[in-house]
């Protein structure tokens, strides 16, 4: 009756995916238990909705935690089973006639009591197998928990690779062409001086595109190697005790070299290109801007970073909270003719400038989807910057202007550029027809 009891409490805590006893417990919403890496996998390989892998029901629990109860009556269960097996004849000393229950690190063998002080393993360590098994596998899950971090992290970062790929010839493509048509508006017979700017700008691109390639090539190998590592932790740990002690080896030191060296994302970016004339022109279309200021919480940017930098990074706004922001909008709505302005954003932590609707000024909703809104936006995470324009939210991968950023509003077209004055370098210009009046001025800045 004892044996079939023990044998009905170890199957309770045998996971029904791997049919192991349960490694690093979790239990999710639908009550049902799992290893916390047969879980990970099953969910990662459903590439959807989470679901209970038992019942399909779904889960709210991405963020689960190890259940610490069911962890504890998984490693008694576990404990249970090696004294089982150390009570077979096999593990009784002959010598001695004493159980082997001392495990020698340096022999990878199970000693008796008497065998391990013994001048043959005298200067060797030693420990009560079931203690040191259990040390030994929880530094092996411990292990296996911060691989699996730097699997997902990796993973981001080469699906974001692939994304950035996939659109920058076309976005290098566009600015090209957007930058040929300014240059042949202001030197209609400079040809020479043009095509040397636009082959340096093509060729830019295309080192930095190579740039990408290998960095994503990388990320495809370490993926590899991480998983390779992961694969072997979990078969590790589900080892019988004596068999984990003996394999063991070098595991420890090779899961831990495998984390070094971590491709890092590419942020690519282009230099800004000077064109000769470029500010003169427009300047002649200046006007004096009077703005109407206001205070505001608006979470402009934090629709941005959570839409740019992944709302499942737990880091992703953490400049949330940090900043004032200021919305500025102008007092004079335009409705016809070329207008040109300046603004200085260079202390600004976030800015956005551009043109709105009144529409969009009444409400300052979000950017990510509305329209009427026309903004070149300059989003800060961590240590590095990001350029957006709106209607759609788009990514540029040029150089962040440092002081002035001028606004030229082209209403006879239907247009908005934007300019690094001190590179005297175009930024984005939308294509014509891109709204109708009236507009007016738009500006918010964010300051630490």
């Amino acid at each position: 009756m004892d044996s079939e009891i023990t044998q009905a409490i170890q199957r309770e805590l045998t996971c029904t995916v791997c049919f192991n006893y349960l490694l690093d417990p979790v239990t999710i919403g639908c009550g049902h238990t799992f290893c916390r890496s047969c879980l990970c996998l099953s969910w990662e390989a459903a590439q959807g909705p989470a679901h209970c892998p038992v019942c399909r029901q779904p889960s709210q629990q991405k963020h689960v935690k190890t259940d610490i109860r069911v962890k504890k009556m998984s490693s008694l269960a576990r404990k249970i089973s090696l004294w089982q097996f150390l009570r077979s004849e096999e593990q009784i000393c002959e010598t001695h006639k004493q159980t082997k229950k001392m495990f020698c690190d340096v022999d990878k063998s199970l000693l008796c009591l008497l065998c391990s002080k013994s001048q043959e393993h005298r200067g060797h360590r030693h420990c009560p197998i079931e203690v040191s098994v259990e040390d030994q596998r929880e530094k092996l899950v411990m292990r296996m928990k911060f691989i699996w971090n730097k699997i997902q992290e990796n993973k981001r970062n080469l699906n974001e690779e692939s994304t950035i790929i996939n659109h920058w010839m076309d976005y290098v493509s566009l600015l090209t062409n957007i930058t040929k048509t300014e240059y042949r508006k202001l030197h209609p017979v400079l040809y020479k001086e043009e095509e040397q700017h636009l082959e340096k700008l093509r060729e830019e691109g295309q080192n930095i595109l190579q740039q990408l390639k290998r960095s994503k090539a990388k990320m495809h190998q370490k993926s590899k190697h991480l998983r390779k590592m992961y694969n072997e932790l979990i078969e590790t740990c589900h080892k019988p005790d004596q068999e984990l002690l003996q394999d063991l080896g070098d595991l420890l030191m090779r899961s831990g070299s495998v984390q070094l060296c971590m491709p890092q994302l590419v942020h690519p970016e282009l230099s800004a290109r000077p064109i000769t004339g470029l500010m003169y022109r427009h300047r002649r279309f200046g006007v004096e801007i009077s703005f109407n200021t206001a205070v505001t919480n608006h979470n402009m940017f934090d629709d941005v970073r959570n839409f740019r930098f992944r709302s499942d990074n737990q880091d992703a706004s953490l400049n949330s909270g940090r900043s004032i922001y200021f919305a500025k909008w102008g007092a004079q709505a335009f409705t016809s003719g070329k207008h040109y302005w300046e603004l200085d954003v260079n202390d600004s932590w976030d800015w956005a400038v551009g043109v709105c609707k009144d529409s969009w000024v009444s409400s300052l909703d979000t950017v990510l989807e509305s329209e009427g809104v026309f903004l070149l936006l300059c989003v800060k995470e961590d240590n590095r910057c990001t350029l957006f324009t709106t209607s759609p939210m788009f990514p540029h991968y040029v150089e962040k202007p440092l002081g002035r950023v001028g606004v030229f509003l082209d209403l006879e077209s239907g247009s908005v550029s934007f300019l690094n004055v001190a590179k005297s370098s175009l930024i984005w210009k939308y294509p014509a027809g891109s709204f109708s009046v009236p507009v007016r001025p738009f500006f918010l800045t964010g300051h630490r």
